[in-house]
């Protein structure tokens, strides 16, 4: 039976990441109406939440959907869209952190080297979660952030998170319990198509129900960036321009492609 995957994300992002998810051999939900996320969740086997777009009642559906993912010990992906740019998006991420801690003080058992939380966020967006005088303009990151400091940035963020991290850019960062793994898989075309970063999170979200490691996080970002870079080089072969529509189609086709041939190989 296919892995669900509860997406509670932006309307923007939606349709892609259920795409996504799809291609990856899952099954997703998009379920948002807090008088159903608990039900739903509990039937879930990873849950993403997405702080893009945010309103009332996708906020009072995530609470009550990581209430149920902490109960059942459902891997957690919560994608801090806007942090940087929003005092309302970094104060609910850190009311959910505080929920997270909380509940893990109640648990007799807490094995820090099982993942059970990822944050994920462009570098602008993980620098605003760990320097609360930082701000940024709009949802992408800002270009001045150095690749250095972000390394550093996310491995101390982790620390006091107690969570696994994975920063975003022309060179993905993640990091957990002291360790540190870098990718530079990816295409620039990939940036200007609306909703791939917040799907690269419902990509985390199914590979965390696999298997809860920060090897599998790598594993999903590297596998979404190699699709388009391939799927930038299908489109070139059919001698087209490549437009951001063609674009899509394609990179949805090389993800499809590149996950069943790699579980044939056992690679993902």
């Amino acid at each position: 039976m296919s892995d669900l995957i509860h997406c509670i994300t932006n309307p923007i992002a939606m349709n892609l990441s259920a795409n996504v998810v799809l291609a990856l051999d899952a099954k997703p939900i998009m379920a948002e109406h807090p008088d159903e996320v608990k039900e739903i969740t509990k039937t879930a086997s990873a849950l993403l939440l997405n702080l893009g777009n945010i309103s009332d009642t996708r906020m009072e559906a995530m609470k009550r959907a990581l209430s149920v993912a902490m109960e059942k010990d459902i891997p957690v992906v919560i994608d801090a869209v806007g942090a940087s740019c929003s005092e309302l998006r970094r104060r609910f991420f850190f009311e959910l952190n505080t929920f997270i801690d909380n509940c893990r003080k109640m648990s007799l058992e807490q094995d820090t080297e099982d993942l059970k939380l990822l944050i994920k966020g462009n570098y602008s967006e993980i620098k605003s979660l760990f320097d609360e005088t930082y701000r940024g303009k709009g949802v992408d990151a800002q270009e001045d952030i150095d690749f250095s400091s972000v390394t550093e940035i996310s491995m101390k963020l982790s620390e006091k998170l107690n969570a696994a991290i994975l920063a975003t850019g022309k060179r993905d960062v993640m990091s957990f319990a002291g360790k540190l793994l870098i990718n530079d898989s990816g295409h620039p075309m990939m940036s200007l198509v609306t909703g791939t970063g917040c799907a690269l999170g419902a990509s985390c979200a199914r590979f965390l129900a696999k298997e809860q490691s920060l090897s599998a996080v790598a594993r999903a970002c590297i596998l979404y960036g190699i699709a388009g870079e391939k799927a930038y080089d299908k489109v070139l072969e059919k001698g087209r321009r490549v437009g951001t529509g063609s674009f899509q189609v394609a990179f949805l086709d090389e993800l499809q492609f590149l996950y069943e041939d790699g579980q044939k190989d056992e690679e993902f």
